[in-house]
């Protein structure tokens, strides 16, 4: 490509396509349900004619897309070996144990509170929101459907749960990752974000609590209940051998092995436990791994269950994450179009500018870092840009890293899941069988991250700094020589 022959928008004309974009995503996807791949490569044409228009070559587009995949292509993995896990959890009868005890132990009026806090505890040994819900979410998501509660309460209880340990566990890439783009040490940066998770967690705790406590419990609840035990215990041979793969997930993230060594092992795990205590056959194994478990797999009387909880047993496989697979590449072409055409680079240069106080610092990198993981569907991208735009004022106005470190977990890591055309908001939808717009008011825990984070900084000079640390002149200097360090190498 000639560089020579491209040519930086105006802020006027950078403007344009972010607003067709905006057009395109409310009205094509919030408003009249169109699918959001459709939508996105929409998007995706407007901004490569706008970069086409502005010089640059469209085989320029597709050479970022390429290196966006390459980096991405661990949670590509990531992302087939939580169907495969889904799937071979099924048929050895892991999943079903969990679903089996839970259904025996738990008390409807705590199901939501505790779909919070089971979840929570999962992500945050195992450091993974995707694991946490395609494994106990989606045993906690098929106790709700028996017990006839709420679906987009539930789903908005897992994913609250989720993210808390992909926010705060020291086994998280994202918070490994965000602590390192914004140069915070990373149990700091932890520690800092306790702050917005506190009372983010508190108050989803009361909300999950106040709203069971209003479900009232009929005869149809309780028959479905007793169908879906006496089902379950006839269907699976459930004994507490079960448990290995789910012991082998969790210790295998506390050892901080490869994600997808755990996985595949757990995953290898669960067949041959299938094979020993379920009695399934060879070719029923593997094609619950690829294609996805189906009750009739196990030999016995499927009639014991009924079709609508057959259906909440019947699913994982390679082949269940082949749509967001896709998914990922449509979100990845929008993105590296998006970057090409520098409208949002601009845009944000002219912003900065402005912003003299650490209120309004703080809610424009939280809007920015919501507005780049829309748009690019990678937190390490955005992290990063994110730390491009920021880093500078943050350290103008003497805020410490851990600031602006926590601003990207609470505006990127747990935000992204909300939106329906990001690739952690099609993992999710698709996983739970809830939509995204359905479940955003429930992830109390998400949105709370944000809204605490710009609280924080709009009531800095009242509140003395609560919850916003400030660089000492001694660090501030350690600043100075790490960021003249990185510029010499």
């Amino acid at each position: 490509m000639n560089e020579t022959t491209t040519k930086r928008p105006s802020l006027g004309m950078a403007l344009l396509p972010i607003a067709i974009s905006l057009v395109i995503f409310i009205g094509g996807i919030g408003i009249l349900k169109y699918p959001a791949e459709l939508m996105l490569l929409f998007a995706g044409v407007v901004f490569a004619i706008f970069a086409v228009l502005h010089g640059h070559k469209f085989d320029h587009i597709i050479v970022v897309m390429g290196d966006k995949i390459k980096k991405a292509l661990p949670a590509i993995l990531i992302l087939f070996s939580i169907g495969l896990l889904i799937g071979t959890w099924m048929i050895s009868g892991t999943i079903p144990l969990f679903v089996f005890y839970g259904l025996n132990i738990i008390d409807p009026n705590y199901l939501y509170v505790l779909a919070f806090l089971v979840t929570a505890i999962v992500s945050t040994c195992v450091g993974t929101s995707w694991g946490s819900a395609g494994t106990i979410g989606v045993a906690i998501m098929s106790i709700a459907a028996t017990m006839d509660l709420s679906l987009a309460i539930t789903a908005g209880a897992v994913v609250s749960g989720a993210y808390f340990g992909d926010k705060l566990s020291p086994l998280s890439d994202t918070t490994n990752m965000s602590s390192l783009a914004a140069g915070s040490n990373l149990y700091e940066h932890i520690k800092h974000m306790l702050y917005t998770a506190i009372p983010s967690s508190i108050i989803a705790i009361i909300v999950f609590t106040i709203v069971g406590f209003g479900i009232e419990t009929d005869s149809t609840q309780l028959a479905n209940i007793q169908e879906m035990i006496s089902g379950l215990d006839q269907l699976f041979n459930l004994n507490i051998f079960l448990l290995i793969p789910a012991i082998v997930v969790i210790a295998g993230s506390l050892m901080k092995k490869s994600p997808l060594i755990v996985l595949f092992t757990s995953a290898i795990t669960a067949l041959v436990i299938a094979w020993i205590t379920q009695g399934a056959e060879v070719t029923n194994l593997f094609a619950s791994a690829v294609s996805g478990f189906h009750v009739d797999m196990l030999g016995g009387d499927s009639s014991v269950i009924s079709e609508e909880m057959q259906s909440l047993l019947n699913r994982g496989g390679l082949y269940s994450m082949y749509n967001a697979t896709f998914f990922v590449f449509v979100a990845f072409f929008f993105a590296s179009a998006l970057e090409v055409s520098q409208a949002l680079n601009v845009i944000l240069e002219r912003l900065i500018v402005h912003l003299k106080t650490i209120g309004s610092i703080t809610f424009s990198a939280l809007v920015t870092g919501f507005a780049v993981i829309n748009c690019t569907s990678n937190a390490l991208v955005s992290f990063f840009l994110v730390q491009d735009i920021y880093g500078k004022a943050y350290k103008e106005k003497k805020l410490h890293p851990v600031n602006l470190s926590r601003n990207m977990e609470d505006s990127i890591t747990i935000t992204e899941v909300l939106m329906p055309w990001t690739v952690s908001g099609v993992f999710m939808a698709t996983t739970l069988g809830v939509g995204n717009f359905e479940f955003l008011p429930w992830a109390i825990f998400n949105l709370g991250g944000f809204i605490f984070s710009a609280l924080y900084g709009f009531l800095a000079p009242y509140t003395g700094g609560f919850g916003i640390r400030k660089l000492e002149d001694e660090e501030l200097e350690q600043v100075d020589v790490k960021e003249s360090r990185s510029l010499q190498q």
